[in-house]
């Protein structure tokens, strides 16, 4: 293995991942959802590839994608936590943002 790839797989271990908050809309039926990570990178891949499967557990987002495709979905990072000390309390400032946001948009949990 080169050094440069070394380095490059270890830059990548020792990034730090981003919490926040992630909504997902649907235009076909203007149904829209609103969930946590603590990492947004990759949840959406995560979501997307249990939508394929056809075994998302959120019933009404996968309703959604059968329903309207794929291309009727649109993900955003709503809102980006700092960095925090403790995962609990970056895992209670997630429930709390959340819970903030599925009221302001009327959105359901996923």
């Amino acid at each position: 293995m080169t050094s440069a790839r070394k380095a490059a797989i270890a830059a990548y271990k020792e990034r730090k991942s981003i919490a926040g908050i992630f909504v997902i809309r649907c235009k076909a039926s203007s149904e829209i959802w609103v969930g946590q990570t603590p990492n947004l990178e990759k949840i959406q891949n995560r979501i997307w590839f249990s939508l394929r499967q056809g075994s998302h557990p959120c019933q009404g987002l996968q309703a959604a994608w059968s329903a309207h495709g794929p291309d009727s979905l649109t993900f955003e990072a709503c809102e980006r936590l700092e960095e925090e000390e403790t995962p609990y309390i970056r895992y209670a400032l997630l429930k709390e943002r959340a819970l903030h946001w599925r009221v302001e948009l009327k959105a359901e949990a996923v």
